[in-house]
Order: C-alpha cells, then structure tokens, then sequence
C-alpha cells in the first residue's frame, strides 16, 4: 500500500475517533502520539483548549533520554512518566485517545504501564 494511502487512512481513523472522544477538566483526553523517533503523551481539556500535563521522549526531565526512542520499552517508560506527572497535577481518571493508532505492541504497552503507575481509564 502505499504511503500517502496510509496516512490518508490513518488521519480518517483519527477523526472518526475524535468525533467520540471529549476530554473534559473531570476526566482529560490523554492523548498518545508516536512518530517514527519519538513518543508524545498529553493530557488534554477540551473543553478550555488546555494542556494539563504532558510527557515526551524529548523532556528534558527524562533519565538517559538520548537512549529512548518510538519503541516498545520507552513506551513503558513514558507511561510511567506520564501517569506521574499526571497524578502529581491531580488526574487520576482519562480517557484514552491512541490518535488512530492501531492498540497493539507500543500502544498497548504504554497504556499498561499508566494504568500500573494508577491512571483509570
């Protein structure tokens, strides 16, 4: 397939789910984007237009963060790191948004790791 076909299917996955995801100041949008390098996860109120909390691969916060990159162990560790900063700005409970991402491999495991640093979802 090719790779403008892709990205075309991608961005109608994205829209038709954020069509049903809010986020709301009770329960943000944690939204999780992976690029080709990096991972990105933000804490969203849609409601105001406001970022809570984010965490990234690229923070400067993140231990040995020149190591990290899109895959399966940094997502663990950016789960982590996000469901910390989450919690130290008082989100407990978010609504999981995987911007169109199939929930497999990375996703998945960056979700897990949230949910065992005590985000619900």
């Amino acid at each position: 397939m090719r790779t403008d076909k892709k990205l075309d299917l991608l961005q109608k996955r994205r829209w038709r789910m954020r069509k049903k995801i809010v986020g709301t100041t009770a329960r943000p949008r944690m939204s999780v984007r992976f690029t080709g390098k990096n991972i990105r996860v933000q804490f969203i109120d849609d409601v105001v237009g406001l970022t809570l909390a984010s965490a990234s691969t690229l923070h400067a916060a993140q231990p040995d963060r020149e190591k990290l990159s899109a895959n399966v162990v940094s997502a663990q560790r950016i789960g982590k790191a996000a469901a910390e900063a989450a919690i130290a700005k008082g989100i407990k409970t978010v609504i999981f948004d995987r911007s169109g991402a199939r929930y497999h491999g990375k996703v998945k495991a960056l979700a897990d790791a949230a949910r065992e640093a005590g985000l619900q979802f």
